[in-house]
């Protein structure tokens, strides 16, 4: 079996130290990127370890130090900058792997976590039954004290129900206590006594605040989010932990770093008694990986498509700006935490294909993992998958894979031919390519959703196909979309971990202000954001912005503002509405919900080394039967070496360009360019 993802047919130049290294653990290969300080990159991939995701990482920088020769303590030693994304938060939710977890509450509210919103997600169904509530209703207990809504104390807090309290979870062995009273948004005093107190009893190891974990407005929200961070920190934490221990045991000298919800790096120290941020912390590195694709003088606007070997996430950059939200939902469970707007559905190479009872051919949600992984992986998998499908049509090679797996072309056409070919009847080859043809209309579905969706003109943006299977499917959807262009990274199967090291230092605080937005004073705007100001410290760079609705509305407008210019705070609200919805109240009155400090350190970052130009045209590889398409059928294509292609180079579709770390497709009427930054961009439709 090959465990070397570095197998290239030109001479890497020495490694220039220090160097920065991004490790993304995604569910099914762990991914680095290492970076020197000339700006050149490797790129190294290895099986994940579900059970053990620190293994994963370990794994690829032994692999790493393997591959460059050198001990992986000076591997680590001469490591400036290590950034790591890890699913390890959004698994522990999904598998019901968190702690045992005890909640407080204000009296009277006991119930609202159960009660919830009182709306489901789909109106008309209902019947489908609300996930589990992460803790049971004898574990959420009430104490009494009461601040108002203007934050004066109304009743004053008891402590003997506090201390009962205690006395109950520990003879009920609670792990960790969640904490949210009655607008502790406005006031955390109460909040702050209650952990205070616990802190000094058998359960105070693990105590989430709500005020501090996020200080919004929404009982729901805001205690859901405390429960959930209470539920993944024991686990989070001490992975963390542990991992930042060892990595600087065997010789990294600096603490790693975490890439949030946000889009933003943070230390273990920071995010540690908020690990809930971390919910999206791999596929958030999209943010960073797409400022890697722009060129000065051009409009950023970007449609990411991540297809890793389980998911794909969609993301949408425009005018250089990925959207944040508050509003995050993960397995059914409510958060407001700071998170860049990302779809993610069951599509990747790893996606079963099924047919039902009714004999309709279905492609996933559920995914092979990396283990038993695709029927081809010869790992005991026997059910067919996308990747199964791609080597039956003669999109992908047989043989070794990056990552240290390795393709049978032979048990891929048998799980096809057994699982589908011959309960719909048809021939293998159909019915593979009915797989494809279903898994780009599911990812056509999930694009539109982040994009025509919200207003924007997917004509005006270029379609980035990242993650390891990404290119094989970037150009089909891009036009299927209508972007002329499609952007397929060389480096798409480690784009997240890319992205980390584009990352800036990140934070976000929050502050609740109500007001109208025509008659508040700038005096009172100012000093609130002062305060916050106060609370990001030294950061480098920080910017403004307000939760803004008409009066009435339920859910705000999050908008970036100069200062306390509420004129064009307006302007830009009635703007942002437009696009999202469709119209505006000219005149309305505007109100004030929050407002929210931004604060950045950006990286300094080192353009990468440029190649050479293509000097005369390139030779294909080989030249094999491929299916293309449903009009074009199974043609003769030239299969190009990825590192046979220089910048400057163009040649006519159809072809297939084999990279390191992935392969792309180019359709029968796209030209592909490979552009200053030595990535493939592709022309749709150029050839008609």
């Amino acid at each position: 079996m090959q465990d070397k993802v570095e197998t290239v047919t030109e001479k890497l130049p020495p490694l220039v130290p220090p160097w920065r290294i991004g490790v993304d653990v995604g569910g099914t290969f762990t991914d680095m990127v290492l970076r020197d300080s000339a700006g050149a990159v490797r790129i190294y991939k290895s099986p994940s370890v579900p059970a053990d995701p620190s293994q994963g990482v370990l794994g690829v920088l032994r692999l790493a130090a393997q591959t460059l020769d050198m001990p992986l303590s000076a591997l680590l030693r001469d490591c400036a900058l290590f950034v790591h994304g890890s699913t390890i938060a959004t698994n522990t939710i999904l598998e019901k792997k968190g702690a045992k977890v005890g909640m407080l509450t204000t009296e009277g509210f006991r119930d609202s976590l159960e009660i919830r919103r009182g709306f489901r997600d789909n109106q008309w169904d209902h019947r489908a039954p609300f996930p589990e509530v992460l803790t049971p209703r004898y574990l959420r207990l009430p104490v009494r004290g009461r601040i108002g809504a203007d934050g004066a104390e109304l009743a004053p807090l008891v402590a003997a129900d506090v201390e009962a309290a205690a006395r109950i979870f520990a003879e009920e062995d609670v792990e960790s206590v969640a904490v949210c009273l009655f607008n502790s948004f406005i006031d955390g005093g109460h909040e702050r006594a209650v952990g205070a107190q616990l802190a000094e009893s058998p359960v105070g190891k693990w105590v989430s605040l709500s005020s501090d974990v996020m200080p919004t407005m929404g009982e729901y929200e805001r205690g859901s989010t405390a429960v959930v961070n209470a539920y993944v920190s024991p686990k989070v934490t001490s992975y963390l932990r542990a991992l930042d221990e060892e990595l600087r045991q065997l010789g990294l000298r600096r603490s790693l770093l975490l890439l949030q919800s946000n889009g933003g790096a943070v230390s273990v120290d920071q995010v540690a008694a908020r690990p809930v941020m971390l919910v999206l912390s791999g596929p958030a590195a999209g943010v960073g990986a797409l400022r890697g694709c722009t060129t000065e003088g051009e409009p950023a606007n970007f449609i990411s498509m991540e297809i890793g070997g389980t998911s794909c996430d969609v993301m949408v950059m425009a005018d250089g700006d990925v959207p944040v939200s508050d509003s995050l939902i993960i397995d059914g469970y409510h958060l407001t935490t700071p998170s860049v707007e990302i779809h993610t559905v069951g599509a990747g190479g790893g996606t079963v294909a099924w047919v039902d009872a009714a004999g309709l051919l279905h492609a996933g949600p559920q995914g092979a993992g990396a283990r038993p992984g695709p029927a081809a992986y010869g790992l005991g998998g026997e059910n067919p998958t996308v990747t199964d499908a791609q080597l039956v049509l003669g999109r992908l090679r047989p043989g070794p894979l990056a990552g240290g797996v390795t393709l049978d072309a032979n048990l891929a056409r048998a799980a096809i031919e057994t699982k589908l070919a011959k309960p719909l009847g048809l021939s293998v080859e159909d019915a593979a390519a009915g797989v494809i043809r279903l898994l780009e209309q599911n990812l056509l579905h999930a694009v539109e959703r982040l994009s025509i969706e919200r207003g924007h003109n997917p004509a005006t943006f270029t379609l980035v196909a990242a993650g390891g299977a990404g290119p094989m499917h970037g150009s089909v959807v891009a036009k299927a979309l209508g972007c002329r262009r499609a952007l397929l990274p060389r480096a798409a199967g480690a784009f997240c971990a890319m992205g980390m090291l584009q990352s800036d230092v990140r934070q976000d605080y929050l502050k609740v202000f109500l007001a109208d937005l025509d008659k508040v004073e700038p005096a009172a705007l100012d000093a609130a954001f002062v305060e916050l100001m106060a609370r990001a410290g030294d950061a480098p760079v920080t910017e403004r912005e307000m939760d803004l609705r008409y009066e009435g509305q339920q859910w705000p407008v999050r908008v970036a503002i100069k200062g306390t210019d509420t004129g064009a705070a307006r302007k830009t609200f009635e703007a942002e509405h437009q696009r999202l919805f469709g119209h505006i109240q000219s005149g309305g009155r505007i109100d004030i919900t929050a407002l929210r400090l931004v604060a950045r350190d950006p990286l300094d970052w080192t353009p990468p080394l440029a190649r050479p130009a293509q000097t005369g045209t390139p030779k294909p590889r080989e030249v094999r039967k491929v299916w293309l398409d449903p009009a074009s059928g199974w043609r003769d294509v030239p299969i190009y070496d990825g590192a046979d292609l220089r910048p400057g180079c163009r040649l006519n579709g159809p072809l297939l360009i084999e990279e390191r770390t992935t392969t792309a497709f180019v359709g029968a009427h796209d030209i592909l360019e490979v552009d200053a930054r030595d990535d493939f961009l592709v022309h749709i439709g150029a050839l008609q």
